[in-house]
C-alpha cells in the first residue's frame, strides 16, 4: 500500500506548488489570472518564478516515477521490495521542492540525485 500512498503524494505536489504560487502572483502582480495563468506565470521573480519552475520539475517527475513503478508493477515485484525506495523517492521529491524554493541549488541537486537513484533500485529490483 505504501506505493499507492507514495505515488498519490507525487501526484499531488506539483498542484499543492501550483496553488502554492497564487500568493506571489497577488504579491507582485496584484492578482491572480484565471484568463491566463501561464502567461502571468512567465512574469513572475524571485521565489515566484522558482515555484513555478518546481511545479514544472515535480510534474515531471510524476510521469518519471509513474513509469518506474508501470516496471516494478508489470514485473510482480511485490510492493514491500520496494517500499523503502518509494519513501526516499518521495521525501527527496519534497526536500527538492523545499530547497527550489529556498534557491539551494546545490541541495536541490543533491535531492534529485538522492531520488534519481532511489527510482533506479526499484527499477534494479523489477529487472534483476
Amino acid at each position: 500500500m505504501i506505493i499507492y500512498y507514495c505515488l498519490t503524494i507525487v501526484l499531488v505536489l506539483p498542484i499543492i506548488l501550483a496553488l502554492g504560487s497564487i500568493p506571489f502572483r497577488i504579491k507582485q502582480l496584484s492578482r491572480m489570472d484565471l484568463n491566463n495563468p501561464r502567461g502571468q506565470a512567465t512574469l513572475l521573480t524571485g521565489a515566484g518564478s522558482r515555484i513555478i519552475d518546481a511545479q514544472k520539475n515535480a510534474w515531471e517527475a510524476l510521469i518519471f516515477f509513474t513509469v518506474v513503478l508501470f516496471i516494478a508493477v508489470s514485473n510482480n515485484v511485490q510492493p514491500e521490495q520496494i517500499s523503502t525506495a518509494c519513501l526516499v523517492f518521495v521525501g527527496m521529491r519534497l526536500l527538492h521542492a523545499v530547497f527550489y524554493l529556498a534557491d539551494l541549488a546545490p541541495l536541490r541537486f543533491l535531492a534529485f540525485a538522492g531520488g534519481f537513484i532511489a527510482a533506479m533500485s526499484i527499477v534494479r529490483t523489477a529487472i534483476f
